[in-house]
């Protein structure tokens, strides 16, 4: 038996809100989009490195103001990266906790994402 990685699915509200924010601010891509038809609402999946999200507008796929914990390394570096680009809703800072260096967002719809450095 073997498992790999879950990739959550976190709901979105605007796929514009939500291209602004996880690409232009965090610097994942965009990997591919579904709708069953025109007008539909969307499901989409984006990556950065290994990390792998759904982005859904769909109502049953997911609830807004979820939370996704992350392991990487290089915190530090990902904290001057995003806060340089001047992102008008956040400035994320980076703290000490006792299972590492943490540095969380709020995407617009509510979802936190922490992103943690391990200390080892």
């Amino acid at each position: 038996m073997q498992f790999s990685a879950a990739i959550p699915i976190l709901r979105i509200f605007s796929v514009e809100k939500a291209r602004e924010f996880y690409l232009d601010f965090l610097g994942f891509e965009w990997d591919w989009e579904h709708r069953y038809e025109a007008g539909m609402p969307l499901y989409a999946q984006v990556h950065r490195g290994d990390l792998v999200l759904h982005l859904s507008e769909h109502h049953g796929d997911a609830t807004p103001g979820s939370a996704v914990f992350v392991r990487m390394r290089g915190v530090d570096a990902f904290h001057a990266e995003v806060n340089a680009k001047g992102y008008g809703y956040m400035r994320p800072g980076v703290e000490d906790m006792p299972w590492g260096r943490v540095m969380a967002v709020l995407d617009p719809f509510g979802n936190r994402l922490s992103f943690c450095e391990p200390e080892d």
